[in-house]
């Protein structure tokens, strides 16, 4: 598969000073932050899984990078690249799958900002798009409306779209949540392309031990950074305990951040 995989999307090594920097990075909802004063920096061609309990602001992290939600408090510096260097995979749940729309035309979504709202998808377009499908082993499943699709056939399909957006930094929201065993392995394979192509690769994840097999640095948030660096370091159970913790005693009713207007 990976072979395959190589031939749709060209390399797309980073600039050596391709990097994402949160500088005292604090997100809220009505006041309440999500994560706060949040610091470190995404080396370029990095694989980097953020982890954490439920609710500890992974989500919101990676929707600040990506421009989704503005910071109450400091900032997201892209150095070296620009937003539209970005791709962006959301959780599933995000994502109204009712909506008629086929698969193949889901994919090529990926090209939105390379064309526009008003530009022309042409045969060469379409031709990686039906590469892509094929190459994540969805050949013939051009036509079918995104709505019959299995989680783990819809999971392919999306990251078929990722492909085509050749991005330099890749962001992907809980990717392996509620699919088979089988998906799961073909995706971290693509996952790990990405990372010998030098891409940089920022996951949420739950699988902690996909995470220590996998993903050779991770950050780990529980609102406020508990560590970032080697993984081995940072999931260690003393961190993942300090984490769970914090959670535990976490009350939303508690006052509002005292954050800028």
């Amino acid at each position: 598969m990976t072979a395959a995989l190589a031939t749709v999307v060209p390399k797309a090594a980073p600039a050596p000073d391709a990097t994402i920097r949160l500088c005292d990075l604090t997100v809220a909802y009505d006041r309440h932050p999500a994560i706060h004063h949040v610091s470190g920096a995404f080396r370029p061609g990095s694989l980097t899984a953020v982890v954490g309990p439920n609710g500890a602001g992974k989500t919101t992290l990676l929707k600040a990078i990506v421009g989704l939600l503005r910071p109450a408090e400091g900032r997201v510096e892209l150095q070296g690249i620009a937003r539209r260097d970005i791709a962006y995979l959301p959780q599933q749940a995000e994502i109204d799958r009712s909506f008629p729309i086929s698969v193949l035309d889901t994919i090529l979504t990926g090209y939105w900002r390379e064309v526009g709202a008003l530009g022309r998808i042409d045969g060469a377009m379409v031709e990686r798009a039906r590469q892509a499908l094929a190459s994540i082993g969805l050949a013939g499943f051009e036509d079918r409306p995104i709505g019959t699709l299995s989680a783990g056939q819809f999971q392919r399909v999306l990251f078929a779209r990722v492909m085509l957006q050749d991005a330099r930094v890749i962001l992907l929201d809980e990717p392996f949540n509620a699919i088979d065993a089988r998906t799961t392995r073909d995706l971290l394979d693509r996952v790990r392309s990405w990372h010998d192509e030098r891409r940089t690769v920022i996951a949420v994840l739950h699988d902690m031990e996909m995470v220590r097999e996998h993903f050779p640095e991770a950050v780990l948030v529980a609102r406020e950074c508990l560590g970032w660096g080697a993984t081995a370091e940072v999931a260690s159970p003393q961190n993942l305990l300090r984490a769970r913790r914090m959670s535990e005693a976490w009350d939303d009713a508690a006052d509002t951040c005292h954050v800028h207007a």
